[in-house]
């Protein structure tokens, strides 16, 4: 075996490890993150009104806020526009990108193909349009720091390499999908080597390291903030600190 074959068998088992690493840190940050919030106490009722009266009502008013931003949309037309399309655009790339990960592809994921390529063409505007926001306006530049520039340059950086695989420096499907269905079946192969696949992929398992730890967990915090996941009842129970009750055993004896 030669020098070059080495270091690439070296450098494919590095990759190899940082997917797994990026699974790993994505799933459990994201799951103790999430339990986290369940298991913190809500004591006060801070809903905001007027809310909902029935379960059935939060729901809708959560699935409202998860998929049209309706608070959004009334303080700020332009900036929904822009965060509305942001989003659809990553739910359409991702539905794209899940040929990668099913065998066989479902005949839903097949149909959506068509519309998916536009939305990664679409996307850098809206991600484009978001920076600048945080640039042009005084009052959001200075509650911006360097993570949420940060993130936006990453998923940016994301969507131009795999526009580049895509359309100009195209990697070999095949050879992309035995990578990728290889790391899910843990029967691992080597990556094509591709540098602009090579540098797209490196990108999505930092996202995935960075995302449990970041602004970006919003995407599941959001159910469970309780302005919005609270049923507007003027006869919640009152909520009792345990405490109170230690501090007056302490004090009987």
């Amino acid at each position: 075996m030669n020098d070059a074959a080495m270091i690439w068998n070296l450098f494919a088992g590095v990759l190899i490890g940082l997917a797994y690493l990026s699974a790993f840190a994505f799933v459990a940050g994201l799951t103790l993150r999430l339990f986290l919030y369940f298991k913190t106490p809500v004591p006060l009722k801070i809903v905001q009104t007027p809310g909902p009266k029935n379960a059935p009502g939060v729901l809708a008013r959560m699935a409202g806020d998860a998929l049209i931003f309706p608070n959004l949309f009334q303080a700020d037309k332009a900036l929904w526009l822009g965060a509305w399309l942001f989003h659809a655009c990553l739910l359409l790339i991702f539905v794209r990108h899940s040929r990668y990960f099913l065998y066989p592809v479902p005949e839903l994921v097949i149909d959506w193909q068509a519309i998916s390529i536009y939305a990664g063409f679409l996307f850098p505007i809206p991600a484009l349009y978001l920076l600048w926001r945080r640039m042009a306006s005084a009052r959001v530049l200075f509650v911006s720091g360097l993570p949420d520039f940060g993130v936006l340059i990453l998923l940016t950086a994301i969507a131009a390499t795999g526009m580049l695989v895509n359309y100009y420096a195209r990697a070999y499907l095949v050879d992309v999908k035995a990578f990728i269905l290889g790391l899910l079946t843990l029967t691992p192969v080597a990556p094509p080597q591709h540098p602009v696949f090579i540098a797209h992929f490196i990108l999505v398992c930092l996202l995935l390291i960075y995302f449990p730890f970041s602004k970006l967990l919003h995407a599941g915090g959001i159910f469970f903030s309780p302005t919005r996941n609270q049923i507007d009842n003027v006869l919640y129970p009152r909520y009792v600190n345990p405490w109170n009750e230690e501090v007056r055993i302490d004090q009987n004896r």
